[in-house]
This record gives structure tokens, C-alpha cells and sequence, in this order.
């Protein structure tokens, strides 16, 4: 069931601008009903262009949000709200992505092995020509990780699909020394921030 906050979405078609699993997770155990319809928006934008990790995945959801909603008005089908979203995890000021390969995962893994880093998740919200956007922030700590420990773990796919290589809902919450802020959002969703905020924009 909804939360009282969100229960005015109950009559509205609402569409998740991700094919993202974890994501469908999270916001089908909040009891929204949704539509999933991945959006075709190239992410390619130049990093140097954003300040700060922030700007950065805020930009990207909102593009997927936007492209999936005139996407499907131009298609004549109705839809009354879009959520796109985009995770990164920053490390040292440099944005860490999915993985190309396994070598870059063994890479990112490398990196983060023993020290913190921060995980952001951009979120947009679309409705009609009004756009809300906010972003999350969760800082992780990893404990020291060997390199027979990373590869074993990439052996067994799980990096290849995540921003920063790792899955914090799966075998990578061994490598966890302490998190400070939404586990969520680290997952891919931040769903806590995500009801405050729909609530006031909707308000």
C-alpha cells in the first residue's frame, strides 16, 4: 500500500523511465503501481561540463525523464507521470559508472578497496511540462580487499551492471565497513528522499 502522501498516484498512469531490476524492486515494494518504459536518451554527457557529481546525475535523469515522456505524448499514449533516475559513485571526485569491461570493474574495485566514497542518486520526476529534480548522497566505506577477493567477485558477473562495480544488495555488502546515509539509494533508488519529495511537488 502507498503512503498516504502518495496515494493520489494510485489513479494516475505512472511510468519508470528505467529497466533497471533493483529499481523495479524498490519502487514496487513501496506499492507503486507503474508502467516501466526505458528511456533511449544517450549518456553521453561531458563530465568536465558539471560542477559536482550532483549536477551530473541530476542532468542525466532528468533527460531520461523528458525523452520518455515526449516520447509517449508523441505517440499518443497517455501518461501523467515519468520518474528517470541515474546512480554514479564519486571516488576522489572522479565519477565511476558502470564497468566497460572486467579489467575497468577489477580497476574500480582496486580503487575503492579501503577507502570511502560517495554514491549519488539523481531523480525526475516529469509531470506534463513541470520537471522536480533532487539528488541523494550516501557515503560507504570499503573495507581492504585483495585482489584474489575482486576477482572472485567479478567472476561471478554481479559488478558488470552496477555504477562502481559492486552491488551493495548482493555479495558485495561483505566489503561494507560502514555506511552513512540511505542503503536505497546506494541500490539504486533513494525511496525514502523519493516519497518527501513527490509529496511536495505534488502538494
Amino acid at each position: 500500500m502507498l503512503p498516504p502522501a502518495l496515494q493520489r498516484l494510485d489513479s494516475w498512469r505512472v511510468v519508470l523511465a528505467s529497466q533497471s531490476p533493483r529499481r523495479f524492486d524498490l519502487l514496487t515494494n513501496l506499492g507503486l503501481r507503474f508502467d516501466v518504459v526505458p528511456s533511449t536518451f544517450e549518456e553521453n554527457l561531458d563530465k568536465s561540463l558539471f560542477p559536482t557529481p550532483e549536477h551530473y546525475v541530476m542532468e542525466n535523469a532528468k533527460q531520461k525523464a523528458v525523452e520518455v515522456f515526449q516520447r509517449l505524448n508523441a505517440q499518443g499514449t497517455h501518461v501523467d507521470l515519468v520518474i528517470g533516475c541515474d546512480t554514479v559513485v564519486a571516488h576522489d571526485g572522479k565519477i565511476l559508472e558502470k564497468p566497460k569491461d572486467e579489467q575497468d570493474a577489477f580497476a574500480m574495485l582496486s580503487t575503492l578497496s579501503g577507502t570511502s566514497h560517495d554514491v549519488f542518486s539523481g531523480v525526475a520526476v516529469c509531470v506534463s511540462s513541470s520537471v522536480h529534480v533532487f539528488c541523494e548522497r550516501t557515503s560507504v566505506t570499503f573495507r581492504p580487499l585483495d585482489s584474489s577477493t575482486i576477482r572472485e567477485y567479478i567472476a561471478t558477473g554481479e559488478p558488470m551492471d552496477k555504477a562502481g562495480s559492486y552491488g551493495l544488495q548482493g555479495r558485495a555488502k561483505a566489503f561494507v565497513a560502514s555506511l552513512d546515509g540511505c542503503s536505497n539509494n546506494v541500490i539504486g533508488f533513494p525511496v525514502d528522499r523519493f516519497c518527501v519529495e513527490i509529496a511536495r511537488f505534488l502538494h
